[in-house]
């Protein structure tokens, strides 16, 4: 059974944060919902709950005295997040979250972020300390935004996205201690797992094939300390598809580089060999193995993806 940390309640995601060297594998961010799929729900404290509307109007939220609100100046400009007129974040994609309880400090969330394919925003964490001004914290693990935010009744946690090969911190917040370091969390594939038990049909990114542990172990083998820039150039994708002799493939991009960083992958379940391809400012692409000990439908399949007609 595949697991994701990210799927877990709240309350799961918080003990298990508080695990150093944790050993964790997560969705990619391509299954992620953005702040636009989910339409954003504002959750406040008590009973002062409300929904924002679907379109790109937002109405201001009621917080600490004052009030959030979510303006566009400029028609196709970015969105303005501020606290009774003081601006506290831009960009082009800006959505309440929820407002919660960490202790007794009311914080509000709002996710801000470039939109665009495949990455999703930033989180933009608000507060107001007794007797003190507005504050904020913005949490950006790396370009493409933030993992969702687990809260706890003492701190926001946050999982970050893990592809093949990755270690990342994972990050906890609270109004006293502010934004640190709960521990280091490390990709692994499901334990045991083996080629028998490969099936291409259950997944939404041909990265979810890295979950198999005997895939894993021979692309680890295979790419190295590459592993996490070949499944990153994979990251834009979609399902698979069938060569004759039945191995699987599929290509695929880095977010916002599309065109620029492409990957590929096949599998062969039967032969129990992998290969992947990754084509950026070179004319040729980098492959593993040398392409040239590829059978002739994967190299047809790889030519037909990547377009490069050798």
């Amino acid at each position: 059974m595949t697991r994701s940390l990210l799927a877990g309640a709240c309350a799961s995601a918080a003990i298990l944060l508080a695990m150093a060297g944790a050993s964790a594998q997560t969705q990619t961010p391509a299954t992620q919902q953005t702040p636009s799929d989910q339409g954003a729900t504002v959750q406040g404290s008590g009973s002062d709950d409300a929904a924002a509307p679907d379109d790109d109007s937002q109405a201001p939220i009621p917080f600490e005295g004052g009030q959030l609100t979510i303006t566009q100046p400029e028609q196709d400009g970015e969105k303005v997040l501020s606290y009774d007129g003081k601006e506290l974040a831009s960009n082009y994609d800006v959505f309440f979250d929820r407002i919660v309880k960490i202790g007794d400090v009311n914080v509000a969330l709002v996710d801000v972020g470039d939109g665009g394919n495949q990455c999703g925003p930033a989180k933009v964490i608000v507060w107001k300390p007794k007797d003190g001004e507005i504050q904020t914290t913005t949490v950006e693990q790396d370009e493409c935004g933030a993992p969702p935010a687990a809260v706890s009744d003492a701190a926001i946690y946050f999982v970050p996205y893990l592809l093949p090969g990755d270690s990342k911190p994972a990050l906890q917040w609270s109004p006293t201690t502010g934004l640190t370091t709960s521990g280091e969390l490390t990709y692994a594939p499901e334990p045991g797992t083996d080629w028998k038990d490969v099936d291409p049909s259950k997944y939404d990114n041909i990265i979810d094939a890295f979950h198999n542990e005997a895939v894993y172990q021979a692309a680890e083998a295979l790419l190295g300390k590459d592993m996490p820039d070949v499944a990153t150039s994979l990251l834009v994708g979609g399902g698979t598809e069938k060569t004759a002799s039945g191995a699987f493939y599929a290509s695929g991009c880095v977010p916002h580089d599309c065109g620029g960083n492409d990957g590929f992958m096949a599998v062969d379940p039967v032969k129990h060999k992998v290969y992947f391809a990754r084509r950026g400012d070179n004319p040729e692409p980098d492959a593993w193995p040398d392409v040239k000990s590829w059978p002739a439908d994967i190299k047809k399949a790889l030519d037909e993806a990547q377009g490069s007609g050798n």
